[in-house]
């Protein structure tokens, strides 16, 4: 793919979980604020104050941002903004409900039972009104606190664990038919897939794996995967850092493509435009937003209008 790149906003304090409106505009989180930014025609103002970690979003069945907030981050500014480990003031994750029109920010869930949540990631709904959402977990010293993927309501009803365990799951998407669901695990540079036999339900591998899913691509070299959007044919595009870029991988686990970026923390993508063949993607540690043409039409999200 050759396509030029529009810088669509930059100033941006660890920008991520881009989600295209309705209306055309784009609201990212900005982690490194604790904030929600709206960019709407070459112009950014403030959406709403979540404090923590604001990191994936995704519109919901109500109009409403769903936001999962990791409780935030300490940083290295060295050479580029990045997070180094859990901020000493954090004290646990969430998913928040953001009222677009108001900024009103409210916690729909701080835990699953009797489980915290520690450092929820990205989210994805589907067609029944719920949502997936992964949670990163942390990592101390020698200690690991292992990650999960979980279900939840937009109502805050229910709420149950679906997977688990995942070494820093972070990307989370939906096949076109809704059957399957992809996470993307950033530590151990690999994809993962299950079907969904029911809203918050995931068949177990035949064969066992240390996620209970499938493995749908683990790419020679040193890859360390963030959030990932998906095709309307399929393909996962997946954000990549390190490297720099998106890979795009297809159903079937085969390499598609690469589209390199300058920034080692190219974090996420998201499609939008009315023929959906618009990717805008954040270059977190340069705090930019950039649009780009896509060669395909990328996949129209549930409830994002």
């Amino acid at each position: 793919m050759t396509a030029s790149v529009e810088l669509l906003a930059e100033g941006l304090a660890f920008p991520e979980g881009p989600v295209a409106m309705p209306d055309g505009d784009i609201v990212v989180t900005e982690i490194a604020r604790g904030c929600l930014t709206r960019i709407s025609k070459g112009r950014s103002y403030r959406l709403a104050e979540t404090g923590g970690g604001p990191n994936g979003a995704a519109l919901g069945p109500d109009g409403a941002l769903y936001v999962c907030n990791n409780g935030g981050f300490s940083w290295d500014n060295s050479a580029g903004l990045r997070p180094v480990a859990r901020a000493a003031d954090n004290s646990g994750g969430c998913i928040q409900r953001v009222d677009p029109a108001t900024g009103a920010v409210e916690v729909l869930y701080d835990r699953c039972g009797d489980i915290p949540l520690a450092a929820p990631n990205d989210i994805v709904f589907d067609a029944h009104g719920g949502f997936w959402f992964t949670d990163h977990g942390h990592r101390s010293g020698r200690k690991l606190d292992f990650g999960a993927v979980f279900y939840a309501r937009a109502d805050g009803s229910r709420i149950v664990e679906a997977a688990f365990p995942l070494i820093g799951p972070n990307g989370i998407g939906l096949s076109p038919q809704g059957d399957r669901l992809y996470v993307a695990e950033t530590s151990s540079g690999r994809v993962w897939q299950w079907d969904v036999t029911a809203p918050g339900v995931l068949a177990r591998a035949a064969w066992h794996s240390p996620t209970g899913g499938d493995l749908l691509a683990g790419l020679p070299g040193f890859w360390r995967f963030d959030s990932l959007a998906v095709e309307e044919e399929g393909n996962v595009a997946v954000a990549c850092l390190r490297r720099g870029g998106i890979v795009v991988i297809s159903p079937r686990g085969d390499m598609v493509e690469t589209i390199p970026f300058d920034d080692p923390y190219t974090t996420n993508i998201c499609f939008g435009g009315a023929d959906m063949r618009s990717a805008f993607v954040t270059l977190s540690s340069h705090g930019q937003l950039v649009r780009l043409s896509w060669a395909r039409p990328g996949l129209r999200l549930n409830c994002a209008g």
